[in-house]
């Protein structure tokens, strides 16, 4: 080893250029790293490394400066500790806040303090009775510097937390309305039952949520405020009082986000208290939930992930547990009432309500489990998630089995559509809006295959189709049985088929102008036109088959030059008879759709209107050249024609007099 006055160490420092600079360098380093020992050994290795270089001196002074026991740093520490201990003699808090707020040079004054005094504490040993002296009135004024800096945090949150009121957080996320005013027709008390649903208004109870739109962040915090928590964040979690700031700010910011659910109108009701409430009541409440959660996931959490971004920046596991614990709060108090309804009655109305809540979780489910890391929080989420989907499996069943057992003995003045026809259409075709959903949610057995495979044939193809097709089908071949029951309760045949034209036609329709078209597929739209196609034919042989048979050569007794004149007055006697009842019953019967009501009165026209034309003039002038004759040729073709279109009106008329005159 070379002695401090060798050639190869004094001068050689430059050794090299830096090689001599790098290893004294080295040796400082290593000073500084033994110097966690008692202070005298301390005193004398400085002193020992001092002679070895004269450039050591220089950091041994250096060294000495950084401890609280050498008098350049005693001053230092008793200045930042005098500055600590003034701040915290003032008994009046709210000048304490307000001076840190209204004198930034006082608080950067403040905040230096605190790092003088642990950059001077971080080399002091307990073991040294000196330096014990030191780190107790070290720790003594942190403690006071905490106390005051963890109300100083609080304030600060308070104090500039922005406002956010309903129109700025409804107005954070495109397409979505400023107000939850309840759109009229929507699903209500009045849709509670099938028979109390007798007009077309009916389809429009429900209308699809708005889907979710671009993020759109508000600021929650002043951005001119953010630096000045970081400032403290960061000293609190350098003294080691992490869990102090860390509880500070999750209870303000629990209850800023808890202010804002109260906004959306999410408010905090238990179990029972869902469970009691009138649908009206549970509607308007589930719509503000629909938007609570969207408006949480992508603003307000989204925002406060980034205000813990910011704050806590560098610290990760504090900047995790701040975001967890305000997320936490804020998202049990949406799941709390998912998990309501989820478990609540079942009944037909809240189906798409719980669709849309559904819907809404699983949009923002990715978003969430993103940002929450709390396993707990994701695991109730995705629980909550999973019982809206039973629940809508569930009411889906309930709808199926009230549609199969609507059992209304009450028969459709007119053969009118019947208000099942009306209520199952109207819903199913609301149902198709959200097939993506039930196709994920139904499952298709074997039972269904069956069941579909003996009313349909096998040209539909089942098993291609998706689970949510044979649903319907399986319904309306459920709506169809009922309707046929229901068809029976008229006592004309006739007027049976005029009821089952009318809802099958409905029902067509219904499918045809829909999404439901694509679910069930033009075999199915085909064989119910069939269907209408058939009933009609029916109709006319039962309500038309004893007049034309009024129309025919068979019994008359004779050519159509000598035919029996008292047969051929009974035969047009008869036949007006006929035509006139017909008349007076028909007019009072409904067809309401005009394309069907047009076709029928066609169908008639052309079954009947010839027959007579072809009769009257093969035996009409028999008993023109007679006495009243216009008692028994009452109308001609024209006037038949004419009176056909007064047919399916709903307005019962009577043919009162003549339309021809006797010659």
């Amino acid at each position: 080893m070379a002695s401090p006055d060798s050639p190869g160490t004094a001068a050689g420092g430059d050794d090299g250029g830096g090689g001599g600079e790098d290893r004294v360098l080295a040796t400082a380093q290593r000073i500084l790293k033994s110097l966690n020992t008692p202070k005298e050994v301390r005193e004398d290795m400085l002193l020992i490394f001092s002679s070895f270089d004269n450039r050591l001196s220089n950091i041994t002074d250096l060294v000495k400066d950084g401890d609280p026991t050498s008098s350049a740093a005693e001053d230092r520490f008793e200045s930042s500790e005098k500055i600590i201990l003034r701040w915290d003699a003032d008994a009046d808090a709210s000048r304490r806040t307000l001076a840190w707020e209204d004198s930034p040079e006082e608080a950067a004054e403040y905040l230096s303090a605190i790092d003088e005094i642990l950059q001077l504490c971080e080399n002091l040993s307990m073991e040294d009775d000196k330096d014990r002296d030191y780190i107790d009135r070290a720790d003594t004024a942190i403690q006071l510097a905490m106390s005051l800096l963890e109300d100083e945090f609080r304030h600060i949150l308070i104090r500039n937390t922005v406002p956010l009121d309903a129109g700025r957080l409804y107005g954070s996320i495109r397409r979505v309305s400023l107000s939850f005013a309840s759109n009229e027709g929507e699903i209500g008390d009045e849709f509670e039952s099938f028979g109390e649903v007798d007009n077309e208004s009916s389809g429009c109870f429900h209308e699809r949520g708005p889907s979710l739109g671009d993020d759109l962040s508000v600021d929650l915090i002043n951005p001119d405020a953010v630096a000045e928590l970081r400032e403290i964040a960061d000293r609190m979690i350098r003294s080691g009082y992490e869990k102090e700031c860390s509880q500070a700010y999750s209870s303000v910011r629990r209850e800023a986000l808890d202010e804002c659910l109260v906004i959306l109108g999410a408010e905090k009701f238990s179990i029972e208290e869902v469970q009691k409430m009138e649908w009206s009541d549970l509607n308007e409440t589930m719509k503000k939930w629909i938007q609570a959660v969207k408006i949480a996931a992508r603003v307000l959490l989204s925002g406060e992930k980034r205000l813990c971004d910011q704050i806590f920046d560098g610290a990760e596991w504090i900047k995790e547990a701040c975001f967890n614990e305000t997320a936490k709060w804020c998202l049990m108090q949406l799941l709390n009432f998912g998990e309501a309804v989820a478990i609540g009655t079942r009944s037909s109305e809240k189906l798409f309500r719980i669709l849309d809540m559904y819907d809404v979780l699983a949009d923002v489910m990715p978003d969430l489990q993103a940002m929450v890391t709390d396993g707990f929080v994701c695991n109730e989420a995705k629980g909550v998630l999973d019982a809206l989907g039973e629940a809508a499996i569930g009411t889906f069943g309930e709808f199926e089995k009230a549609v199969q057992s609507e059992t209304s003995r009450r028969p459709m003045q007119g053969g009118e559509i019947h208000p099942l026809t009306r209520y199952v259409m109207n819903y199913v075709k609301l149902l198709a809006d959200y097939s993506t959903t039930l196709n994920l949610l139904l499952d298709s057995n074997e039972d269904e295959l069956r069941d579909l495979q003996n009313d349909e044939g096998d040209e539909l193809q089942l098993e291609n189709m998706l689970p949510l097709s044979r649903r319907l089908l399986l319904l309306l071949s459920c709506l169809e049985s009922n309707l046929e029951e229901k068809s029976r309760l008229y006592e004309e045949p006739a007027m049976q088929y005029v009821f089952l034209m009318n809802n099958i036609w409905y029902i067509v329709q219904k499918v045809k102008d829909s999404e439901l078209a694509k679910l069930l597929g033009d075999h199915w739209i085909r064989k119910r036109r069939g269907q209408v196609r058939q009933y009609a034919t029916s109709y006319l042989r039962a309500s038309w088959s004893k007049a034309l048979s009024c129309l025919k050569d068979e019994g008359i007794g004779g050519s159509s030059s000598n035919a029996s004149k008292v047969a051929l007055k009974e035969r047009f006697k008869n036949f007006n008879a006929c035509f006139e009842e017909i008349y007076r019953i028909q007019t009072a019967w409904k067809v309401p759709d005009k394309q069907l009501q047009d076709e029928l009165r066609i169908s008639i026209s052309e079954k009947v209107i010839p027959a007579y034309r072809s009769f009257l003039g093969r035996f009409g002038n028999q008993l023109e050249s007679g006495r009243h004759s216009g008692k028994y040729i009452k109308y001609t073709p024209e006037d038949l024609e004419n009176y056909v279109l007064d047919l399916f009106v709903g307005s019962p008329n009577v043919l009162h007099h003549l339309r021809r005159k006797s010659s």
